[in-house]
């Protein structure tokens, strides 16, 4: 029996004229997810793509575990392929099923014809088929209405495929089709999610740290690596700039009314972000802020913030509350990693009293007596960059 993969595009299949491109950026990122796994074809035919081992030594269990995770697939299943005769088609089906079919009480059979020369029609080749499975398990019934599981036969213009049912896909767009954003990245639970939510939608992401040793720790540092490891397990790699933001943030304590603090920060680090974004081509920035999580998240501070960037600021989490955000963190498995007890740059000098109500006109007024475009250029070129790669 040969076992292949079936992958199910769908949000791509909207895409019109501009379909092939889409699945052209959808196949490439495939074949780097699965380069080291063993020997394959990928094909494209009716809205499915084809993932066809040419050696035994492919690993199967591992490609299935991956493609789980590349942004662009809506379903896959895995198949058995044989060639288009019932005959074949009945004999893989006993045999191929055996393990989907030995626990379970209730099945129905789906059969799709595409290739309309075949001799059967699609009700005619699950009745058949069907039947094979029963006599071959008896304990099963058939139950079309609550089945356990159901059971597709797809017979196409070259073979026919027989699975079980569809494992759900990442879903979104393929990375690479949506331009490079810059995600601005903390080492809590919100800016990791924004940027997995943005990699969904296609776009390629670098990422900006801003660490403030001595205040901040190595260990907060690493913290901030295996987020981006994880969103990258989805994402593809990652460039990481972090940005040495101790004498910004000194020179903010020392010069700034202390309920300005963190504005006065959020806009520097976002000029700082801009800087490098532009340097590396990236189209707009991505922040994790919701509204009113924090007094720097009120929609009068986040104008403030925003003020000082000409690219446009994404927050993918904007509505969201802390819950919904937990949800999505403990899916991609960087809930954990962001509750580890190292402080970030954002918590080490917060204000006792945020202002939540602030007037653009006073902060500009408190950034007055810093040198800003000296303070930015020098943190900006001081960054120090790494490459977070997809293990």
């Amino acid at each position: 029996m040969q076992e292949i993969i079936l992958i199910k595009n769908g949000e791509l299949a909207l895409k019109g004229l501009n379909r092939a491109t889409f699945e052209s950026v959808l196949v490439k990122n495939i074949k780097r997810r699965l380069h080291d796994l063993g020997r394959f074809v990928i094909t494209r035919s009716q809205s499915t793509i084809t993932i066809e081992p040419t050696d035994e030594g492919f690993d199967v269990d591992e490609a299935v575990d991956r493609l789980g995770r590349v942004f662009g697939i809506a379903a896959f299943v895995r198949a058995c392929k044989t060639e288009k005769s019932m005959d074949a088609i009945l004999k893989t089906a006993c045999d191929y099923l055996a393990g989907d079919l030995s626990g379970i009480r209730a099945f129905k059979v789906e059969s799709k014809r595409s290739d309309k020369t075949f001799p059967l029609t699609s009700p005619e080749i699950s009745r058949e088929v069907g039947g094979a499975l029963l006599t071959q398990y008896p304990h099963l019934r058939v139950d079309v209405h609550h089945p356990e599981k159901t059971v597709t036969v797809e017979v196409r213009e070259h073979a026919a495929f027989i699975h079980c049912d569809q494992i759900k896909g990442a879903g979104g767009m393929p990375v690479g089709t949506g331009g490079k954003a810059m995600l601005l990245i903390s080492g809590g639970i919100d800016s990791p999610v924004a940027g997995w939510m943005m990699a969904k939608r296609g776009i390629v992401l670098d990422a900006v740290h801003f660490a403030s040793p001595p205040y901040t720790s190595p260990q907060s540092e690493q913290k901030v690596h295996d987020l981006l490891g994880q969103v990258a397990r989805y994402s593809g790699d990652i460039g990481l700039y972090t940005v040495p933001f101790t004498e910004i943030q000194e020179q903010i304590r020392d010069n700034c009314p202390e309920a300005l603090f963190t504005l006065v920060m959020r806009r520097f680090m976002m000029r700082i972000a801009e800087r490098i974004a532009r340097r590396e081509s990236c189209a707009a920035l991505v922040t994790g802020e919701s509204v009113g999580q924090v007094a720097s998240q009120t929609m009068l501070a986040l104008g403030c913030t925003d003020a000082v960037a000409t690219l446009p600021v994404f927050r993918p989490l904007i509505g969201m509350d802390k819950d919904e955000i937990i949800i999505r963190a403990r899916h991609i498995e960087t809930f954990d990693i962001s509750i580890r007890p190292y402080e970030d740059c954002c918590t080490v000098f917060t204000p006792r009293h945020p202002r939540t109500r602030p007037s653009l006109s006073l902060v500009a007024a408190a950034e007055q007596k810093l040198d800003v475009e000296a303070l930015v250029s020098r943190a900006a070129e001081n960054a120090k960059f790494e490459l977070i790669r997809n293990d």
